[in-house]
């Protein structure tokens, strides 16, 4: 018998087996189980639960009937404040031990459990599902609970589409209205369907309607395309929003980074002087421009491109960069370049705290770290989205 002592950075739950660390799914901290080790490295374990002996106070019923196989979901089976905790603690503890940051981090939640706007859904010999967490076993669905409800819907008609092997983009938007892109070899069927949609792709190739919606978040509208990247939660992008018009610095230039299409720039533009955007998908910086339009902001201007290799054309002083990278966060390059403009203040919009330390502690020497916050935007993962406010020292 052992005993779950915590959980690590990917909700796994820790414990040892010949004083050896082994890495459990599916437990809680607390939770005395009877485990198999089914992958033995030179460091650590992996190990699956073969029976709860005693199960902790802190467990609940995951709501989702697929949870058990999934790989979507890592902490269904922790109450929301629980799991609420858990981030808390995660990037106070990663940012102490990479970054030397000693902060109180507070955790914004979401109000809505069915918060994802897009989900990739797999296709394997006619079988819909996801795959299981660091696999490709698919575990066949018919419906997602953290997904919007009308995603839920247009799966429910998915197997008339006669897809026999691929992969299915699903985007939703605030008025239940849907956008698909299907990757596939396969002849399909468009079935009878009483849905809003607005589009369907394959393999990036219109074959029904368009191949972009609109969005609407905190009164901006925004046009979208299949492929750019937009927030996938948008109640948490709503306060997101809010955060970040609240401390940045006014009437300054601000230069957005990784802009998308445009939502962050464009949420700011009213209170800044100039901002300008920089973003390396084609059909983004074209839904950026597009948007700005569309809002009637006429201080943006949009760039295509990598930032450290076009950020020189901006002929103009920066005072302030919003920055919103993926997850493996800025190259040495952007540091570099950024450190070289020399700008008052940079919002850091990150998705992964250790990237974000690492990025962080490379930027120490010029800026200092004002104020940090967490935003539950990938509600019952692991996933930590944050807002680092930094100030030139």
């Amino acid at each position: 018998m052992y005993e779950i002592i915590s959980l690590n950075d990917q909700g796994q739950g820790i414990t040892y087996i010949d004083n050896k660390i082994t890495f459990v799914d599916k437990v809680v901290v607390g939770d005395i189980v009877e485990l198999v080790i089914v992958k033995e490295y030179k460091k650590y374990n992996i190990a699956k639960v073969t029976k709860f002996v005693n199960k902790s106070k802190s467990r609940v019923d995951a709501f989702c009937p697929f949870y058990d196989e999934c790989g979507g979901c890592q902490l269904q089976n922790l109450s929301y404040d629980d799991a609420i905790n858990y981030k808390k603690k995660k990037l106070e503890n990663i940012l102490k031990k990479f970054a030397n940051l000693d902060k109180d981090i507070e955790v914004i939640k979401s109000d809505n459990i069915s918060y994802r706007n897009k989900v990739t859904l797999r296709i394997i010999d006619k079988k819909i599902g996801f795959y299981k967490y660091n696999s490709n076993d698919l575990v066949e669905i018919n419906k997602c609970l953290i997904a919007n409800s009308v995603i839920n819907d247009f799966i429910s008609i998915l197997k008339e589409f006669n897809i026999n092997n691929g992969e299915v983009i699903i985007r939703s938007n605030y008025n239940n209205e849907l956008l698909i892109n299907i990757i596939s070899k396969d002849k399909i069927t468009i079935p009878k369907y009483d849905l809003k949609i607005v589009g369907i792709l394959q393999n990036n190739k219109i074959i029904y309607g368009e191949d972009h919606f609109m969005e609407l978040i905190n009164n901006k509208f925004f046009e979208v395309s299949y492929d750019s990247f937009f927030q996938i939660n948008r109640d948490i992008t709503s306060k997101i929003f809010d955060y970040i018009r609240d401390n940045i610095l006014k009437k300054k230039n601000v230069l957005d980074l990784y802009c998308g299409v445009g939502t962050l720039g464009i949420n700011v533009a009213d209170i800044s002087n100039k901002v300008y955007g920089i973003e390396c998908v084609e059909n983004a910086v074209l839904n950026s421009i597009k948007n700005s339009k569309i809002n009637k902001v006429n201080n943006t201007k949009y760039m295509l491109g990598f930032a450290d290799k076009i950020i020189d054309k901006i002929d103009d002083n920066i005072d302030v960069i919003i920055i919103d990278p993926p997850r493996s966060g800025l190259t040495n390059k952007e540091i570099e370049v950024i450190k070289n403009m020399n700008v008052e203040q940079i919002i850091y919009v990150s998705c992964d705290p250790i990237t974000l330390s690492r990025d962080l502690k490379l930027l120490n020497d010029k800026y200092e770290v004002k104020t940090i916050k967490g935003f539950d935007m990938f509600l019952y993962t692991y996933h930590c989205e944050s807002i680092t406010i930094l100030e030139r020292k």
